[in-house]
């Protein structure tokens, strides 16, 4: 029997791309997640669009609000199992 690998499925997602989708989740705008978070909603816009590095302080403040952990937002496309091989 010859070892294989799954196939899956893999979707690149942006740091921006992972906050969106993380806030639509928890059925958030983007003002509401900006009273939740004290950030400028023009700045959770600029975050979401790729304009604005997310940074750690505002990965945890904003990961808090989403009710995640930070890395989901900062590493959205972080593979476990590739970076174990390596």
């Amino acid at each position: 029997m010859s070892e294989y690998r799954k196939a899956r499925k893999r979707l690149e997602v942006s740091v921006g791309e992972s906050v969106r989708i993380m806030r639509e989740l928890q059925e958030m705008s983007q003002n509401e997640l900006a009273r939740a978070t004290g950030i400028p909603q023009s700045t959770i816009s600029a975050i979401e669009n790729d304009r604005v590095r997310l940074g750690v302080d505002r990965a945890k403040v904003l990961a808090r609000a989403l009710r995640c952990h930070p890395a989901v937002l900062v590493f959205p496309g972080w593979d476990v199992e590739q970076e174990s091989a390596a």
